[in-house]
């Protein structure tokens, strides 16, 4: 796959750039920036905004290149994580603000595997083709899916299989595997997988494959403990009225960002909710809106990814961390 390939439908484009258009001028991270169809649009809403992108894909970032051009300085570009948001930051300042003007008006976390990616077999994301064991995002780490499948002990794939995709045969996926191997490729990984998984639950809730292949890409690129990273992040460097907006995709990571948010609006106080605060506790942001926003049936129609999605925001109250 090329950049000239790479090209994806970014989710709730119109609702992101509603909900951050409001935000004070200045800097505006896209922590998984992608080929860029979220940034182009806020940045094209908002002139008061200059973009830091990042991302650890370095197709995505040609692509996103491209797409960006006509904003010229606004938009700066970096190969990393989202959980390095805040390091990032730091060697990278926004050179059209002064130094004492640095402060973050947004940040947005689109937690969606790209459309190139997934499709793209030599890639090894998908669960519909044959393409190798790989499934990184960042292709510059050595660890890959193959060292996951063929490498984990049996005690492992059934932690990897139920902690990261909530899949409730895990131990017989696991076992599967361990007696399979070694496994050659994704097309064969399905196999077992299927084979595995009792032919009553194979009928229903999608493919068979498409907890497991979940969980060893989260595996594989540390998702979860990267989101943990980003989020305490992202709200320490927003300055106040900024926003965080973050596009979750299923159960797991929704939850994350949920607690994360609740304990950041409360402060973590502990004291029962019919009672005044006596702990002390201190929020950092207010709630944009108690529940998640969804995709509209007319967006899914159009883009059967923004099915799944929960997107939810808050906003910076008093002085950043």
């Amino acid at each position: 796959m090329d950049d000239e390939s790479f090209h994806h439908v970014p989710v709730l484009v119109d609702l992101v750039v509603e909900l951050l258009s409001v935000v004070p001028d200045g800097r505006y991270v896209d922590a998984t920036v992608g080929g860029g169809g979220h940034a182009a649009a806020l940045l094209g809403a908002h002139p008061g905004l200059h973009l830091l992108g990042i991302d650890r894909d370095d197709v995505a970032l040609r692509a996103a290149s491209r797409r960006l051009e006509p904003f010229g300085e606004r938009a700066q570009l970096v190969r990393g994580g989202f959980a390095d948001l805040v390091p990032l930051l730091r060697e990278h300042p926004d050179p059209l603000r002064p130094p004492d003007r640095q402060g973050v008006s947004a940040v947005l976390i689109d937690l969606g595997v790209s459309s190139p990616q997934i499709d793209v077999e030599e890639r090894g994301f998908s669960y519909r083709g044959s393409g190798p064991l790989d499934m990184r995002m960042d292709r510059r780490q050595g660890f890959t899916a193959a060292d996951v499948v063929n490498g984990y002990d049996y005690a492992s794939l059934v932690r990897v299989i139920r902690d990261h995709s909530e899949e409730r045969f895990a131990p017989r996926i696991a076992r599967a595997i361990v007696e399979a191997r070694p496994i050659r490729d994704a097309s064969h990984l399905v196999e077992v997988v299927r084979a595995a998984i009792p032919a009553a639950a194979r009928r229903t809730g999608g493919h068979p494959a498409k907890r497991t292949f979940q969980a060893i890409r989260m595996e594989v690129n540390a998702e979860l403990d990267q989101l943990a990273d980003a989020l305490d992040g992202a709200i320490s460097v927003l300055q106040p009225g900024g926003r965080l907006a973050v596009l979750a995709y299923h159960s797991l990571e929704d939850r994350m960002v949920k607690d994360a948010f609740r304990e950041a609006a409360t402060g973590g106080c502990t004291c029962p909710s019919d009672l005044p605060c006596a702990c002390g506790a201190e929020p950092t942001v207010r709630l944009i809106r108690r529940g998640a926003w969804t995709a509209t049936d007319e967006e899914i129609s159009s883009n059967r990814r923004a099915e799944s999605v929960r997107l939810r925001v808050v906003e910076r109250l008093g002085e950043p961390a």
